[in-house]
């Protein structure tokens, strides 16, 4: 193919292609175009809608994504967003965009149509029942998500031997997974991160080069407004906020793995042993570590077992000189001294000092 030096010129021909069917060909000039005017908003937003037609529908989020970073008034973006987030069963985030979408073009069928199917599926998922059916509902215009993608197959994705430019790895907790992007020195301005309910998108813009993206679908549900990133000097950490307590086997959805709930245990409250009784009594279990300890302080001892306590509450109340007085004076006396004076001790070796009747005896090993 010859080579097309202006945007506009790869633009035009990503459109023929587009209307030709030719979907990965479009896919391809978009891209080219956007290598060559990054800043375009109808790049972003036309390559969306042929990543659609491709199903490839978590770049086709990204694309819509940054159409609306750069425009945030262009609506056919919102409506290619929600068309791909409604693929990926990311229904309230589906809606939100096609309700900010619709604000912007009134009385435009094709938001009304997606956001109705949107609130069925919200619906569903929580167990309510409804009384409509979808044969009921009207026709969407040439860009609903069904008729213009029912009868596109899904086309394999070849391998690709090329290494992703930031590596990422996660790890995770009841409440929480932990997402960790190794760029390093990378300025907080140039980093975009969108939360989905089931998706991740991540965009790392560095200048002079292609963008990194990173947008999985999550192995399960997010609750976005409680998700949270932060950009290090060495790597992007990304909190994602668990909707339930299961574990994640992978970072990524997979249909072939049913997630398995976890019981969660607070980590400050012991948990409490139940008893058979003919009547249930509570049983106060801070007031009871409180007295037990309380007892121990206050526990009267005799002899040696005295002598050692009477050291530990020295030492655990000493200052740092203190305690370095007093354990150099034991260790080199071979526990015939205990000094608390670092003055006296520091500067010198102190010899040991038997009781009375007794030599101190070096063992050989």
């Amino acid at each position: 193919m010859a080579s097309l030096s202006s945007p506009s010129d790869l633009e035009q021909k990503a459109r023929e292609a587009f209307i030709d069917d030719h979907f990965e060909l479009a896919v391809d000039l978009y891209s080219q175009a956007i290598s060559l005017s990054p800043s375009n908003p109808e790049l972003f937003a036309d390559r969306a809608q042929a990543n659609l037609k491709l199903r490839n529908f978590t770049e086709a989020v990204a694309d819509a994504n940054r159409a609306i970073e750069l425009d945030p008034s262009m609506h056919k973006a919102y409506l290619r967003k929600g068309n791909a987030c409604f693929e990926l069963e990311e229904y309230p985030t589906a809606k939100a965009a096609l309700e900010k979408g619709a604000s912007l073009v009134p009385g435009d069928t094709r938001f009304a149509n997606l956001i109705k199917r949107c609130e069925e599926s919200i619906a569903e998922e929580s167990g309510e029942v409804f009384n409509q059916s979808l044969e009921k509902l009207p026709t969407c215009a040439v860009e609903n998500i069904d008729q213009a993608l029912s009868d596109v197959p899904k086309p394999e994705t070849p391998a690709s031997n090329l290494k992703p430019k930031y590596r990422h790895e996660f790890y995770q907790k009841p409440e929480e997974v932990v997402v960790t992007i190794f760029a390093k020195g990378v300025p907080a301005s140039d980093v975009l991160v969108d939360f989905g309910e089931q998706i991740l998108s991540v965009r790392v813009n560095s200048p002079g080069e292609d963008a990194y993206t990173f947008q999985p679908r999550l192995f399960g549900k997010i609750k976005p407004e409680e998700c949270r990133y932060e950009v290090l000097q060495t790597k992007i950490e990304i909190r994602l906020a668990k909707a339930e307590p299961i574990n994640w086997t992978s970072l990524e959805f997979s249909n072939s793995v049913v997630p398995q709930r976890v019981n969660v245990v607070s980590g400050i409250t012991p948990q409490k042993p139940a008893y058979p009784s003919s009547k249930p009594r509570r049983v106060d279990w801070d007031k009871l570590e409180a007295q037990v300890k309380k007892e121990e302080k206050e526990e009267k001892l005799d002899g040696d077992a005295a002598l050692n306590k009477f050291f530990r509450d020295i030492y655990k109340d000493a200052d740092e000189d203190t305690r370095r007085a007093m354990s150099k004076s034991f260790v080199e006396s071979n526990g015939t001294v205990l000094s608390t004076n670092w003055k006296e001790v520091g500067s010198k070796k102190v010899e040991g000092s038997p009781p009375e009747g007794m030599e101190v005896k070096k063992w050989e090993y």
